[in-house]
């Protein structure tokens, strides 16, 4: 950036940014603003573009720092890009690239200088810089806020009134990075910000009526998933010397051009992932998520929360019997294709989780199409490479499916729908099976991986729930499926025996010494018994609502029979025990009376006609098993340090150093 610059190096010797942040203040109506916003730069695509142009203007933006209170010049930029906003609807329609480009400029000098101001200082002292004017040192306007809000608000008015086009791509792209930089103060606080003046304006101020719009834009933003222009194509190209810019306009701009800059464009190579995403669909994504979970006021809920959780689809006509002040309509066809497509990022499945959780006219949408395994699918692949995700993803995925288990005509439908070819499924080839069988399989190898690795036990037992919520749907259960499931009856099993036998060794040595503590065994029993009681109501819920669909599992149950013999005496399982107990002496007595040395064919032909013959009054009923998901009581305590973590890892052309992140130590990577 500069008249005479080629490389990021060379920035904090540019004489325009120099006489910006210098002592010297700077009338609005100066023509210096228009030299100074007279360059090309491509927006920083990856962290290390980012790191670099932060490394080489912070020197620059402290000086700024130090000179504003007197000069003003922060306030003076702001309020000449506010004049260029005015114009760009019209603009825009009018394909005047030149007015755009410049007020992209001024954004994006405004944006890395607020970056670093939000880094260095408290919020009202952030205030306080939009206040300053040109006059004695320390001294300022009495209108603090009415710059502030003023600039917040034409940020929001350029999101919801420009239209996207290849030469606004930039521009909305960084009004929506520059949201993002304001709610950044978060990252530099240990603790959840509750209250706060920019919470305040979003939720109180003149931005209030544009919430919806606001919110329906950076949802069809991410339905869209437009890609960036080619570097050069929305605003000039550069000129096959690399000299300079193609500018034909006879002006006094001209004279004052900077050198084209290349970040994240043809000098720098973007990662595969970011060539194949949307830069604005993803950042556009992440402030949404960061809007909504934002802290309540005292005496205001959060109103991009209620927009959120509101919105209609645009073919639903009903009337809501309470219809909420921010509640909008948007194509659902759209956006389920689009949450389908995208799984594959964490704040693409926390946005799932957010509106099925929150959303009763989003879930119920989801719950009715006939395609539901493009949604369900990518969640299993997400649990299925659970080494490759980090826990809070896994979390996310998981309590989805648990929603979704929540809804009986789901877990009806799933075994309705029959796949082929799962080729990311590497344990077995899987030629043919249903959705259901597919996802019990995967929610079984979750819950293995968890007992050997992670011992987590709320995945577990949110992993347990989904299997209750579905076992009495279970239908027609792929033989695999069904040996996964007494399998892992067979691993709990083998732990319970290996814990009670820790358990006496233990007692039998601590009888001759009174000084070792003994390890608390019983609270080890106690967990591993609590999951086998679930295990077996799994298996019996199935055995009583489904046993003549579910061949397999009768056939998987016989063949391990003994597993179950330990249990028949327990007193914790004694009543769960006693369907299972009959179901095995049953067809035990079937296969006993067809002969010896029977085929697999034969002996499953002989379950399906003994399960016609089993009268239903000799099984016993047990209350349904039904799990709902219930979130946490403070669910900010977990929400918005995940978000500002998806933020800082995620967020395109922003880059923040880690020893001044405060908010978390998570596994987010």
């Amino acid at each position: 950036m500069g008249a005479n610059s080629s490389t990021i190096g060379e920035l904090s010797d540019n004489e325009y940014l120099q006489k910006l942040c210098g002592p010297e203040a700077i009338s609005e109506n100066d023509p210096f603003w228009n030299q100074l916003l007279s360059f090309t730069l491509c927006t920083p695509t990856s962290s290390a573009d980012s790191k670099a142009l932060e490394e080489a203007t912070i020197s620059i933006c402290k000086t700024l720092l130090q000179n504003n209170p007197r000069t003003g010049n922060l306030g003076a930029l702001i309020r000449v890009f506010l004049c260029r906003t005015k114009e760009l609807k019209i603009s825009a329609e009018c394909q005047n690239q030149i007015f755009i480009w410049q007020a992209h400029n001024a954004l994006f000098i405004i944006c890395c200088l607020l970056k670093v101001f939000i880094g260095h200082m408290p919020e009202q002292e952030l205030l306080l810089h939009f206040s300053y004017r040109e006059r004695e040192p320390g001294s300022y306007d009495s209108d603090t806020e009415d710059l502030f809000e003023e600039f917040l608000f034409g940020l929001i008015h350029l999101i919801v009134e420009v239209p996207l086009l290849d030469i606004t791509y930039s521009i909305l792209l960084e009004a929506v990075t520059m949201l993002l930089v304001f709610l950044s103060h978060q990252l530099f606080r240990k603790d959840i910000i509750h209250e706060s003046a920019i919470h305040k304006l979003l939720m109180h101020g003149r931005c209030v009526p544009y919430t919806s719009r606001l919110v329906k834009t950076l949802l069809y933003n991410f339905i869209r998933q437009e890609k960036s222009p080619p570097p050069g194509s929305h605003v000039f190209q550069q000129q096959s010397d690399g000299g300079g810019l193609l500018y034909g306009f006879a002006s006094g701009v001209a004279s004052g051009l900077w050198t084209v800059l290349t970040l994240g464009g043809v000098g720098s190579k973007q990662a595969p992932q970011q060539e194949q995403s949307s830069l604005l669909a993803n950042q556009s994504l992440l402030l949404l998520l960061a809007l909504a979970n934002m802290t309540d006021a005292p005496d205001w809920p959060n109103p991009f929360r209620q927009a959120i959780t509101s919105f209609k689809n645009t073919q639903d006509s009903s009337v809501m019997p309470t219809p909420s002040p921010h509640s909008f309509q948007i194509n659902f066809n759209s956006l389920y294709t689009a949450l389908c497509e995208q799984q594959t990022s964490d704040q693409a499945t926390l946005l799932l989780y957010t509106l099925l959780h929150q959303n009763g006219n989003m879930r119920t949408y989801v719950l009715a199409r006939t395609d539901i395994e493009n949604l369900v699918l990518p969640i299993l692949e997400i649990l299925y490479r659970v080494e490759e995700r980090n826990s809070h993803h896994v979390y996310m995925a998981l309590i989805i499916l648990l929603i979704l288990t929540e809804d009986d005509g789901f877990n009806r439908s799933i075994h309705e729908v029959i796949l082929k070819n799962i080729t990311w499924y590497s344990e077995r080839v899987l030629t043919e099976i249903s959705l259901g069988s597919l996802l019990i399989l995967v929610v079984i190898r979750t819950i293995q991986y968890n007992m050997t690795r992670t011992r987590d036990k709320y995945l577990h037992t949110n992993c347990l729930a989904a299997l209750a919520n579905m076992s009495a749907q279970f239908r027609s259960l792929h033989q695999y499926a069904a040996q996964r499931i007494i399998s892992l009856f067979s691993l709990l099993s083998k732990k319970h025996n290996k814990v009670l036998e820790q358990a006496t060794q233990s007692l039998r040595g601590s009888l001759g010494s009174d000084e070792t503590p003994l390890p608390d065994y019983a609270q080890d029993l106690n967990v591993i018994e609590e999951v086998i009681r679930m295990m077996l109501e799994i298996i019996n819920s199935c055995l009583s609502n489904s046993l003549h669909h579910n061949p397999n599992l009768v056939y998987a149950l016989l063949y391990k029979r003994e597993l179950f013999e330990q249990f028949r005496s327990h007193p914790s399982f004694q009543d769960i025990m006693q369907n299972i107990d009959m179901v095995i002496g049953f067809f035990s007595s079937r296969l006993e009376q067809a002969g010896a040395d029977l085929s697999v064919e034969r002996v499953l032909e002989v379950i399906k006609q003994g399960a016609l013959a089993l009268p239903k009054d000799r099984l016993r009923k047990f209350p349904e098993l039904k799990f709902k998901y219930v979130e946490e009581e403070q669910p900010e305590e977990f929400f918005i340090p995940y978000v500002w973590s998806l933020v800082y890892n995620s967020a395109v052309g922003l880059y923040w150093n880690p020893r001044d992140i405060q908010l978390f130590t998570m596994d987010s990577g």
